[in-house]
């Protein structure tokens, strides 16, 4: 019990983000997941193409 007591008071102390403030950096986590899923999607397809073209 005394282990759950201390998870409460840390809980307590917890700096929680706003509304606006989680919203916006739930976008920016999405946007840059999909800018690194088509970069790394491009770098794919050209080493693809160049290792196809060797054979």
């Amino acid at each position: 019990m005394k282990f759950l007591k201390s998870v409460v008071d840390e809980m307590k102390k917890v700096s929680w983000p706003s509304k606006t403030a989680l919203r916006k950096d739930t976008l920016v986590v999405i946007e840059t997941s999909i800018i690194f899923a088509l970069l790394f999607w491009a770098f794919d397809r050209l080493i693809g193409l160049g290792i196809s073209s060797l054979m």
